[in-house]
Formats: structure tokens, C-alpha cells, sequence
């Protein structure tokens, strides 16, 4: 008998699971909104549960086993410094889990996970992110090809001004 036993095990073995619950609550925290199937965000709720309620006591301990749980600095700082701070009165019932449909290829129920009070352009920042850098990179890239080709004609144009110069010069003293 199952008495007392929480959770699914999502077809998965332990190791693969924790990894699994690990990943899509680092996804959460970062996005504050994601999708996935409802047995997975119905495992995923108390798992982001304990670990915000963690974040909110703001000390060495805490932030070791939360480090522990999320295994980057980055969203540790997240959990301590924003939602923490976010969630200060709140009791609990950080997460919230709404139904979206079906999936198209095998018809898997799919849950949208948020968290409540969320940031609205928290979801997706990294990819904004990404994309500006990389057309910060484009553009230094099309300027330095763009800088060479001014300077060589620069240079042609300075070596034509020395030339004519040279012969304007060389035309004077032949007149003299």
C-alpha cells in the first residue's frame, strides 16, 4: 500500500527526477512563468514552495541550502533578493497552476506554473538579453569592417594629394 507517499515518479528514476524538478524550478524563478505538463507542475508546486519559503529567512544557512537545491549564484541572489523581499507577508501559496489545454502530439494535459504577484517582464528577459548583445556584436563587427575600407581610401586619397604635389612642385621649377 501507498500510504503517506507523495509525489509521482513522472516514469523516471529518482536521480533523473530531482534533476528533472531541479531544472524546471530554475527555469520558473528565472521566467516566473512556464509551461509544462500538469503532473509535472503539480510535483513542481512544493518543490519551488520550500525553497521560496527558504528565500525568505535571508541568512548564510539559508542560502547555502537553497544553493544546494538551484546550484547557481545567479538565481539564489533572485530567490533572497526579489522574491524573498516579494513574498515577505505571504504565508505560502506562492505558485499558482492554471490549465492550458492539451498537447498536440499525444495529447498530454499541459499546465501553465506562475508565480503569483509575478513580474510580467521577467519571462523571456534572458533571450531579450542575448538578442541585444548579439546585435551590439553585429554592429561593432560591420563598423570595424566599415573603419578599414575608409581608411585605405584615406590613405589612397593622401598618397593622390602627395602626388599631385609633387607634381605641382615639380612644374614650378620647370616654369622657373
Amino acid at each position: 500500500m501507498r500510504h503517506g507517499i507523495s509525489g509521482r515518479k513522472l516514469n523516471r528514476k529518482t536521480s533523473h527526477r530531482i534533476s528533472l524538478l531541479k531544472n524546471l524550478s530554475k527555469s520558473l524563478i528565472v521566467h516566473e512563468q512556464i509551461e509544462t505538463t500538469l503532473p509535472k507542475a503539480k510535483d513542481l508546486r512544493p518543490f519551488v514552495e520550500k525553497i521560496l519559503t527558504i528565500g525568505k529567512t535571508n541568512n548564510l544557512a539559508s542560502k547555502k541550502r537553497v544553493y544546494s537545491y538551484l546550484g547557481d549564484k545567479k538565481i539564489v541572489d533572485k530567490v533572497f533578493n526579489v522574491l524573498g523581499k516579494r513574498y515577505e507577508k505571504r504565508n505560502g501559496g506562492y505558485v499558482r497552476i492554471l490549465k492550458s489545454g492539451f498537447r498536440y502530439g499525444d495529447s498530454a494535459p499541459k499546465a501553465i506554473i506562475e508565480l503569483v504577484e509575478r513580474d510580467v517582464n521577467a519571462k523571456g528577459i534572458e533571450d531579450k538579453e542575448r538578442s541585444k548583445v548579439k546585435e551590439l556584436e553585429k554592429e561593432a563587427e560591420e563598423s570595424k569592417l566599415a573603419k578599414p575600407e575608409v581608411k585605405e581610401d584615406k590613405k589612397k586619397d593622401e598618397k593622390q594629394e602627395a602626388e599631385n604635389k609633387l607634381q605641382k612642385s615639380t612644374k614650378d621649377k620647370v616654369k622657373k
